[in-house]
Formats: C-alpha cells, structure tokens, sequence
C-alpha cells in the first residue's frame, strides 16, 4: 500500500472542507484535500444555493473573488410562503439581503482558493476507511487512480457531508464524539436547476410552499430566469417521490410553462442538532459532518465554512503544541455550542413540533403568525410577538388554539434550550451532566408536543 503523510488530511471539497484548507495553508501547514469527485465535478451540490447572512463567511479567502464570481443574485429581500390549503401568500421582509449562488462556480472558487493558498487536492479520490491507533485518528484509507494509499494524518478532518462513512468506520465508544446519530434524523432533498424564458415575479424572494411529511418545496432565483426549484422530506416519515412531487408543482406555475432543465441532483442533509460533541483525538468534524446545519431550513453554507475555520484553528494549535487529545480540540466545540450551535439546537424544537402536526394544522398556524416572528424563530429559535400580534392571531386561529398554546410551550423550551447551549460545557468531564439537563429540556417537548423521541 502506498503512503504519505500531511499536517491535516481533508476528507471532503466542500465549503467545510475548502475553507478548512485555505486556513490551515495560509498558516503554513501540509494539508490536503481528499475529494472523491473529479476536478470537473467538484463543487456541484445539491442544496438550495442561498446563504442568509453572507457578510459572515469567514475572511480566510479572497471574498471579494468568491462574491463576483458565484453570487448572481445580491438583491433578495425577503420570503414568500405559500400556503398549500387556501393558496394565499405570506410576504416576510429579511433585515439584510440575502443571496442565491451558482452553486457549482462557487464551489469551484472556494477550491481555487485553497490551492492558491498552498493547499494539495486530490482529485478523484475515494476515502473508504480511517486509520486508528489505540483511539486516536491517525489518517485515513483512500483509492486514488487506482491505487489503495494511506493518508497519514496529525489531524483528521471530516468534512465529507451528512452520513459522513469516517464515522461509520471509526470507533468511538471511547471519546465524547457524538454516535447518536440516525438516518431519521436527516432529511432526503432534491432540486433542478431551470431555466425559463421571461424573469419571475419573484426574483427578489426566496419562495417556500409546505409539503406533506415535515417537507417544503422551494423556489430560488439565481437571477431572473435561472432558478434552483427542490424540496426534500424528513427521513423518519414515509417516503415521497420528490421528482414527481416538483414536477406537478412545476406544471401548476405559469412562469415554468417553458423551462428547460439544466441539471438535477440528490442528497441527503442534517435536519437535526448539532454533535454534541465533534472531536476526538486527532479528529474534527465540521459542516455537514456535524450536524451543523439549521434544522427547520436546511440552511448550512456559512455555519460549514465557521465551523471548518474554527476546528482548523483548533488543530493548528493542537500541532504546534504535539499535543491533538480532545481535551485540546475541545475548545471547537465550544465555540460552536454557543455561536450557531445554540440558535440551531433551539430551532431544532420547532422541527420535532412540526413533525407532530398535519400540514393543515401547520399551515393555518404559519399563515396566522407575523412574517418577522417567523424568521426570527425559524432562524434563531426564538419566535417572541407582542401584544398586538398576539390579538391578530387569536383572532386568525380559531380552531387551532390548542396546537397554538403548544407552539407557546415550545417557544419557551426553545429558549431555555438556547441558554443551556451557551453554557456549554469547558472540559469534557462536564459533557454528561450538560447532556442530561438538555435532555430534560428534551423530555419536556416531547411530552408536550406527542411526539416520539428523535434522539
């Protein structure tokens, strides 16, 4: 078998494992890229292109590069949810602008970038294995052109996306690294990339319209004729056939009568909490890999490329010190929990809410509730309204109360879950009693909402 051997393996040419890259070669350190796609390929993802909050991507690339070349639609304003049951639409204005990307150039940049920097990347590669000694991660197993190679490694990464094959094949039991992890808690996602002749109505929104089984469509305007059109369903329901389902929605809008479609593409992404913990010795995971994705929205570009940048941070330190436990990586976790981390495990509340309700209930609730309430508690888990909006929709729900003093229940567990995350703990001795308080929290929303445990 060959061998080689780096600072840090990347497993992944993602946005996690891209802008892991373009870190740890700007601070001087060996670090290749393992993608399994070819340099053609690389950088096409299933995913809905938009990124909320785009100033926040971390400054370890030229930005300025990446926006020009992959950000084709700067000028979105806001959200339209359409309501499946009386077809009315709910306008919701953002407080900053997003942007929909070209997935693909995006994808290609953020790899340029790494390379340019002094990162290696390997191309073509598939990694089917990791190497482990006494606990500790120690590289990984690849084929490359045809050749079984040992990746050696002072730090792992693990940015290979939902589902990651690393965590299947390493073993665990002995580190706080989070094994509980099930397909149900991800979702199976699908979109088309189409092109219509005039521009859409809606070029400056992100259009959502709820499906059965805790799904929703979604339309996503690259510019005005070139839009992303998917949507996905939680894996814990009954399957739905996504193409059919998209191509009958598609057939019901006039402004696709005559698109053609240029790509199509699957996946399956994280609809769940973040790990509770994503280290163990030699090891990080990060993006996907991890959970970190907003449950409710799928929503993940910005929270993978924070993510990788502050494990990286957290190996370069490990390296320079020789020192790569846990312990010493533990600090990523950290600072995870109680940035993003916090905001995704309270909105995942509102995920297992849903999941106990029929889309009829949901829909009457959604349309009841003001278009910033929705947002905030959609985005951060926290959903408050005043007075006023209060009447509104008491006056709107008639017939949902009791699923709307629920979602007040559960407003509130989402907030004490928030604050639990950002107490997180600073050593891994303290992970267990953090989990068990968090599971309390847990145990209330199941009992209030019905629904089944779904960890």
């Amino acid at each position: 078998m060959k061998r080689t051997s780096f600072d840090i393996v990347i497993v992944g040419g993602g946005t996690a494992g891209a802008f892991a890259a373009a870190k740890a070669a700007a601070a001087g350190l060996d670090v290749v890229i393992l993608e399994r796609k070819s340099r053609d390929q690389a950088g096409e993802i299933a995913c809905g292109d938009a990124i909320k909050g785009k100033h926040s991507l971390p400054d370890v690339m030229d930005l300025d590069y990446l926006r020009s070349e992959s950000f084709t639609n700067r000028a979105i304003t806001g959200a339209r949810f359409e309501n499946p049951i009386d077809g009315q639409t709910l306008e919701i204005p953002f407080d900053e602008s997003s942007v929909v990307i070209d997935r693909k150039r995006y994808g290609e940049v953020v790899l340029e970038e790494a390379e340019r920097l002094g990162a290696d990347i390997h191309f073509d590669t598939v990694v089917n294995d990791l190497v482990q000694n006494d606990g500790r991660v120690e590289g990984v197993i690849a084929v490359r052109d045809g050749v079984q190679t040992r990746y050696e490694a002072t730090v792992t990464v693990d940015a290979a996306g939902a589902l990651s094959v690393l965590q299947d094949k390493g073993e665990f039991s002995a580190s706080t690294f989070d094994t509980n992890v099930d397909y149900s808690q991800f979702c199976s996602a699908y979109r088309e990339i189409l092109d219509v002749p005039d521009p859409v109505p809606w070029q400056d929104s992100l259009v959502f319209k709820p499906t059965e089984r805790l799904g929703y469509l979604w339309y996503f305007p690259r510019d005005g004729t070139e839009i992303n059109a998917g949507l996905g369903f939680q894996m814990n329901k009954d399957p739905m056939a996504l193409v059919d389902i998209l191509k009958d929605d598609l057939q019901n809008r006039p402004e696709f009568a005559d698109a053609t479609v240029r790509n199509k593409l699957g996946a399956a992404l994280p609809t769940r909490r973040p790990y509770d913990s994503a280290v163990a010795d030699g090891f990080v995971a990060a993006g996907d890999s991890a959970a970190h994705v907003n449950p409710t929205t799928g929503g993940g570009i910005v929270a993978a490329a924070k993510s990788a940048v502050a494990a990286t941070e957290r190996a370069i330190e490990a390296i320079t010190t020789d020192d790569v436990s846990e312990e010493r990586l533990w600090q990523y976790n950290d600072e995870v929990m109680t940035d993003f981390g916090a905001r995704f495990a309270a909105a995942d509340l509102y995920n297992i809410w849903g999941g106990a309700n029929s889309v009829d209930e949901l829909s009457g609730i959604v349309s009841a509730i003001p278009g910033e309430a929705l947002v905030a508690g959609l985005s951060s888990g926290d959903a408050s309204v005043g007075l006023a909006s209060k009447l509104k929709i008491l006056l709107r729900t008639v017939g949902h109360w009791d699923t709307l003093y629920e979602l007040s229940q559960v407003r509130s567990k989402a907030q004490a879950l928030k604050d639990h995350y950002l107490s997180y703990p600073s050593h891994p001795e303290g992970l267990p009693a953090w989990q068990s308080e968090r599971d309390e929290i847990l145990a209330d929303v199941y009992e209030i909402t019905g629904a089944e445990p779904k960890y």
